[in-house]
């Protein structure tokens, strides 16, 4: 009996649908249709958010010319940077050597009368520095100690006497003034000083004049 219904039920769906079809055929063709337009939007907007507009692509064009034009402008910071660094160090440098050598002229002059004052202390016989000549002993006294005196100012200020008797001649302190055999002494070194130099914070201010020994 249920089987005969259901077989029942079955005819009648499919009579409505006939008769359904029959009055307005068109609206089922529309339904399909509009189905399959709809799917095939569905994958024409998959395809679009796939690739770029022209939009986007301008934009991405115009971030890797910024990226490039960062990176060149970093660059150039940067050597900048160094440059002024080095500029920096430059200028200090030359505060520091001004600072130490702007008395060198001042020292040159100096020079001279310290030269002066060794010649004078050297050329007093000692035989005579006696008790029976007072003012002869009282002057190179004070010429004595005026030598020292002046001295310790130098050595105060980096200025070095050079007195290079027996040692390599260096031609960066000393000045050659005539070469001779000299025994007893090795060849290359100096024999004889006619003039002490001096050397300001290890800078040669005036070499030495020295004759070197040579072999014989």
């Amino acid at each position: 009996m249920a089987h005969w219904s259901l077989r029942v039920l079955r005819q009648r769906c499919l009579v409505s649908v006939s008769q359904a079809l029959l009055r307005n055929p068109s609206r089922f063709l529309c339904t399909a249709v509009q189905q399959k337009n709809g799917q095939a939007e569905d994958d024409h907007s998959g395809t679009q958010k796939t690739e770029q507009s022209p939009a986007e692509k301008q934009l991405a064009e115009e971030k890797a010319k910024l990226e490039e034009q960062f990176k060149e402008i970093n660059d150039k910071y940067k050597r900048a940077l160094a440059d002024t660094e080095n500029l920096r160090q430059r200028c200090q440098k030359l505060v520091e050597e001004a600072k130490l050598y702007g008395i060198q002229g001042f020292c040159k002059d100096l020079l001279e009368v310290a030269d002066i004052l060794e010649k004078a202390t050297e050329s007093v016989p000692k035989e005579e520095l006696s008790r029976q000549n007072p003012h002869l002993k009282n002057l190179y006294d004070g010429l004595v100690m005026t030598e020292v005196q002046i001295q310790k100012v130098f050595t105060k200020h980096g200025l070095v006497k050079l007195n290079p008797l027996g040692v390599k001649f260096d031609p960066y302190e000393h000045e050659a003034l005539f070469h001779t055999a000299v025994e007893g002494k090795d060849p290359g070194t100096v024999a004889l000083v006619t003039k002490v130099g001096y050397k300001l914070h290890g800078r040669t201010l005036r070499p030495a004049l020295v004759g070197v020994a040579k072999a014989p």
